[in-house]
């Protein structure tokens, strides 16, 4: 139809309408603008896209329908807290022009970020709301009494939540924590604590007080075995406390134990024989993980006065056997030792929280979608972590650098030609399926590339006598140690290189003590190394795995590592073998990365984990886990 004026009308709701194309033409394009795409002639947003593009353009005064129904802008939103015998609930509600919607329907739609209201309109969800509230639709909005620390985080910075008496003095208590009041060694501790230390007992009187477990996360070396049995050594009473450490570690406590707080009765409950020792009758019962494991039952049964872990990230995952098998434990007070809680991300957290604190952390996917901020206010009562530069001004200053080498002739043409092959077929699988579909080739490349870059003869052991860029760096740096009367670790994960490298210091001569997992009697292995003069043995060669833990080797100060790791932390535990209590010299730590290779890249991923283990406590699932096409691009590099 035609106007008198020429222009072109068009019908609506019966009636003639002037068109003005101008405005048609500016509004495409703002719709354009705001996410639509032109598909026919029609303006057309995709699904994904509808919610984000609906905001704004009702933002800016446009009336938005769908199925002759309109769109409705979130208006306020208020929340309560009410409180039952042994919960807590979080209610609320969100207005839309009049029409309200409850927090469990807000949370069942924060997924889409739209809701049906009671009219058949659509209401949408504002996105900052979705940032700071969605995640709830994974834990619920009920409480547990014992997560009210959490709820408590949760509602810190959210002024538009109500709370009844009841939560108000729980909200009250938590605020009143303020530290806690150094106390004296136990009765019956041969030896002298530092302050800091005196603090960690303060700390474990609080939690016994108030019913808590909690976790010493103290740096590697600060003497967190020390600081237990000051504790341990005034509580000797009707009932054992347990200790569950790491196979190589069990004979470390044995013997400390011994030495600081000699009127223990210690019992090491490990091996074959274990069973004819009933854990009753003991002061303190030392076991491994292993052995927690397959005596699950048997331990299950026995009331201990304190159950603690050392090494607690061994139960970092929840589904794990020993995992199970610790939380069975009955104890009055719990413990958990690490200087790594955080070791890949943060969920590794809450298995340890379990242990500690059965029932108070919510279920373990609400946990990790918590969030930096509200995890560490919420986790701040049960953590006490101290680094060594905060603690211990008298520590020796520690030098750590990379030594870059560069690989030539066949070890440079042999890893090229792995990397190439590798790259071709990952990255074209990746493309087609996934990562997800192909773990098991990617971490084959990566152990392939990891290990040429160390040595060609890993791979290929007729190369074993061939040149190798590391050894030609490490040798001449290990003969300047030993000529000017220092000691030295040399760390690698690969026990065949370290087989490698053992062959070259036989045919120079120069003597050394060596350490992997199969090594029996390990503490006699060590107590050589720390009493020979530097002149009689001044190398010693581990393992990585092997050398983390309960290793006090102070006699060295340089530490050499031959291959990097993924995790941070694992390297920090081999270098702080030294550099700890007890260390009176300046540690020197390297680390010889091949130039050009898989390793330079691993370095780059460390970076990423040590910064999520800082933002939580302010210091392997699986590497694969959080890897991108665009990170096993560069990792092929």
């Amino acid at each position: 139809m035609r106007a008198d004026d020429g222009r072109s009308i068009i019908p609506a709701d019966g009636r003639l309408v002037r068109r003005d194309p101008d405005a048609e033409t500016a509004a495409l394009r703002a719709l354009l603008d705001r996410g639509a795409e032109l598909r026919g002639g029609f303006a057309y947003v995709p699904a994904r896209r509808l919610p984000r593009t609906v905001r704004a353009l009702l933002a800016e005064g446009w009336h938005v329908e769908a199925d002759g129904k309109p769109y409705r802008a979130a208006g306020s939103f208020r929340a309560s807290v009410r409180s039952g015998i042994d919960w807590f609930e979080l209610e609320g509600a969100m207005d839309f022009d009049g029409q309200s919607v409850a927090l469990p329907a807000l949370l069942e739609a924060a997924r889409t970020g739209t809701v049906r209201l009671g009219d058949g309109s659509t209401g949408l969800l504002p996105e900052d709301w979705i940032a700071r509230w969605g995640f709830l639709e994974k834990s619920g909005t009920r409480f547990a009494k014992a997560q009210g620390y959490f709820l408590d985080a949760l509602l810190a910075e959210r002024p538009e939540v109500d709370v009844d008496a009841k939560f108000a003095e729980l909200r009250r208590r938590i605020a009143s924590f303020d530290g806690v009041r150094p106390r004296e060694e136990g009765e019956g501790f041969r030896g002298t604590l530092r302050p800091y230390q005196r603090e960690a007992l303060g700390w474990f009187h609080f939690l016994r007080e108030a019913g808590l477990g909690g976790c010493l996360a103290d740096d590697m070396g600060l003497g967190k075995t020390v600081q237990v049995l000051a504790m341990l050594a005034g509580r000797r009473g009707s009932k054992p406390s347990l200790v569950v450490a790491p196979k190589s570690v069990v004979p470390n406590w044995v013997l400390e134990a011994r030495k600081f707080a000699p009127r223990l009765r210690v019992l090491d409950y490990t091996g074959p024989s274990r069973r004819e020792r009933v854990p009753a009758g003991w002061d303190l019962v030392v076991t491994s993980y292993g052995t927690l494991r397959q005596d699950a039952a048997e331990l299950a049964e026995t009331p201990f006065d304190y159950a603690i872990l050392d090494e607690a990230q061994m139960i970092k995952n929840p589904r794990a056997a020993c995992a199970k098998a610790a939380r069975l434990l009955r104890a009055d007070h719990r413990l958990a030792l690490t200087g790594t809680p955080v070791e890949n991300h943060i969920g590794d957290l809450w298995s340890i929280l379990e242990f500690l604190n059965p029932g108070m952390a919510p279920r373990v996917e609400a946990f990790r979608a918590f969030g930096d901020d509200v995890l560490r206010r919420a986790l701040r009562p049960f953590f006490l972590r101290r680094t060594k530069e905060q603690v211990l001004a008298d520590l020796p200053e520690k030098s750590e650098q990379v030594l870059y080498c560069d690989l030539d002739g066949r070890q440079r043409k042999a890893y090229d030609e792995i990397r190439d092959h590798f790259r071709a077929s990952l990255l074209s699988r990746a493309d087609a399926g996934g990562l997800a579909r192909m773990k098991i080739h990617v971490l084959e490349a990566l152990l392939r590339l990891r290990q040429t870059a160390c040595h060609h003869g890993l791979v290929d052991p007729a190369r074993a006598g061939d040149p190798c860029a590391k050894l030609e760096t490490l040798l001449p740096l290990l003969e300047e140690v030993v000529a000017e009367g220092h000691k030295a670790l040399v760390f690698s994960q690969f026990t065949s290189f370290l087989a490698i490298l053992r062959k070259e210091l036989d045919a120079k001569g120069i003597r050394y003590e060596y350490l992997d997992g199969g090594t029996r009697r390990r503490e006699e292995v060590v107590g050589r190394f720390q009493s020979a003069p530097a002149g009689e043995c001044p190398l010693f060669l581990i393992s990585l795995k092997a050398g983390g833990f309960g290793l006090n080797l102070t006699a060295a100060d340089y530490v050499f590592l031959l291959d990097p790791w993924w995790n941070p932390a694992v390297e920090t535990q081999a270098i702080d073998r030294t550099h700890r209590i007890g260390q009176t010299r300046k540690v020197m730590a390297y680390r010889i990365i091949g130039k050009d290779t898989v390793e330079e890249r691993v370095l780059e991923l460390q970076a990423k984990k040590r910064a999520l283990a800082e933002a939580v406590l302010a210091a392997d699932e699986s590497i694969l886990e959080s890897l991108t096409r665009e990170d096993l691009e560069l990792l092929l590099s």
